[in-house]
């Protein structure tokens, strides 16, 4: 068959994105073509930026292109990650929220929520329009750390449609399971249960547009994580951890979660949280209680990027008892560690927006 652009067009539209379940041609992924009598050039979108994708899509592609056009013709195919607005306008869930992050752990306990609340105050701080969704629906903790316990969100109208409106503090809003349920009782709901409740937080919210939605997690790999990917279209995750072997075992299984094919979420990094202690009266020493970079090394060996330090401190919990989290604080070490943190969180994720 003779390499002509119609014919070329013809064999990508064989070829399905596997996330998007439509052909790469009706897709509109097809972004450059370029050929002669020996060779052809194409450059593609792919939904998901993780490596492994966008090597998949590309093996697609080249297979396809061989078994049409014959094994002596030279194939380059470049797979890119779609630009956030891309992503952005193919969404059903959420088509006004830029990014879709979860905050993950595979062990409770390590300080993820601490984490969450305070990478959203160091984004907010940074001039975006940030919204957190608290999925831990056994142990939510969102409505103490922004001061918020006892509020109930209202009712908004959107296009004839009820919605739920969330709560707002530190220029931050917020949904959580925390504000449907008494904050002394346990909730003992089953796993169906749960999940229909935490898809609601996002189908039935009204939360307009925002440039991150940060997604607290509960701690293990069950089965919220999996209702939450199959209802949410997640742009990344990042784990939490501390130094320590039991919770680095439990980190590593948290990456390993988001891997697998059937979740398949690029995992934009790891946090070391409780890194070393640093009491008041001795503001240069640390003591490394748990262990020493054992989340930084963890990262280095699953090629994972590592996003940062956080030290154990008494004012960061603190801050959170009182519901206003520690990155808020004026020009503290712990302030400075988090907006340092934060700063290294947009500037990864800008780097997985160009692989």
């Amino acid at each position: 068959m003779s390499i002509t652009r119609e014919n070329i067009l013809n064999v990508l539209s064989n070829v399905i994105e596997p996330d998007l379940k439509k052909d790469i041609v009706s897709a509109n992924l097809v972004e450059k073509i370029e050929f002669d009598d020996s060779k052809i050039h194409l450059e593609v979108f792919v939904s998901n930026p993780a490596l492994h994708a966008r090597k998949r899509l590309q093996e697609l592609i080249e297979y396809n292109l061989k078994n049409t056009f014959g094994k002596e013709i030279q194939f380059t195919t470049i797979v890119k990650g779609l630009p956030a607005e891309s992503i952005a306008a193919r969404r059903k869930i959420l088509p006004d929220v830029k990014y879709i992050i979860a905050i993950a752990s595979g062990k409770g306990g390590v300080g993820k929520s601490t984490v969450t609340a305070n990478l959203a105050g160091g984004l907010t701080k940074a001039g975006y329009k940030v919204g957190i969704v608290d999925a831990d629906i056994y142990g939510p903790s969102m409505p103490t750390m922004f001061d918020v316990v006892g509020e109930r969100p209202t009712m908004i109208d959107i296009d004839g449609v009820g919605k739920i409106n969330p709560v707002e503090n530190h220029g931050i809003k917020l949904l959580s399971i925390g504000f449907f349920t008494d904050q002394d009782n346990a909730v003992v709901w089953r796993g169906p249960m749960a999940a229909k409740a935490l898809t609601q937080l996002f189908t039935d919210a009204h939360w307009g547009e925002l440039d991150f939605l940060l997604i607290d997690l509960p701690p293990g790999t069950g089965d919220i994580h999996l209702s939450l990917v199959q209802t949410v279209p997640l742009d990344g995750a990042v784990i939490v951890s501390t130094p320590q072997e039991i919770a680095l075992a439990d980190a590593r299984k948290g990456v390993n979660m988001f891997k697998l094919e059937n979740i398949n979420v690029p995992v934009i990094g790891m946090i070391e949280n409780m890194a070393w202690f640093t009491p008041a009266e001795l503001p240069q020493n640390k003591y490394y209680i748990f262990g020493r970079d054992g989340a930084k090394n963890l990262a280095e060996g699953m090629n994972i990027p590592f996003l940062g330090h956080i030290p154990l401190v008494q004012s960061v919990r603190e801050a959170g008892d009182v519901g206003r989290p520690a990155v808020f604080q004026e020009n503290t070490p712990t302030s400075k560690a988090f907006d340092e943190l934060t700063q290294t969180f947009i500037t990864t994720l800008e780097s997985f927006k160009k692989k």
